[in-house]
């Protein structure tokens, strides 16, 4: 009885059945070889996330027979492409991952405040194309959010400790993840 009631809980996931895999199936291949015309090419780097994204979750590219050891029903579980760039489904879980293992194992309690912050489509490809302007707006990124975090925490200038920043961009979906801390909280 257990397993009939999980099964009727779990379905599994399709993504032939996305607006945007629909999108990406008709269309990839034809702007690929309208590139091709003009003897352009896209980076390897986002062909390889298109090319998985539309494996990803797919049975008929590969999958495990899953079986529960106690009434033996068993599932068909499809392989992921496990990318994080393009992929709505392998990124949303490795988001999920990273912020469990930063949260149970890394921070641990430390002061810890987190900022995503998503530049306009404009920027975005301004910062993309000229990458030494991009430390200029994060420098006033991180003045405004230490200044924020200073103000917040009721505390002067003098005594409050530098805030650490660190941010990371994704080539594929730029987007930048500010991380700062401060003692003084």
């Amino acid at each position: 009885m257990l397993a009939i009631q999980q099964e009727q809980k779990y379905k599994r996931h399709r993504p032939e059945t996305t607006s945007l895999y629909q999108l990406v199936e008709r269309y990839y291949p034809e702007f690929t070889t309208s590139l091709a015309e003009q003897s352009k090419y896209l980076p390897k780097y986002v062909e390889r996330e298109f090319d998985e994204f539309l494996r990803c979750g797919r049975l008929e590219y590969g999958f495990l027979r899953v079986v529960c050891g106690d009434c033996k029903h068993k599932k068909l579980v499809a392989f992921s492409c496990k990318r994080r760039g393009f992929c709505p489904s392998c990124g949303a879980r490795r988001m999920a991952e990273s912020a469990a293992l930063l949260v149970d194992d890394v921070l641990r309690g430390y002061p810890v405040r987190q900022w995503v912050l998503s530049l306009p489509i404009p920027l975005r490809l301004l910062l993309a194309r000229y990458p030494s302007e991009l430390s200029k707006v994060m420098q006033i990124i991180h003045r405004a959010i230490s200044t924020h975090i200073v103000n917040k925490a009721g505390c002067t200038n003098k005594q409050a400790k530098p805030v650490p920043l660190r941010s990371f961009s994704d080539s594929v979906a730029p987007s930048t993840l500010i991380s700062a801390s401060t003692c003084c909280f």
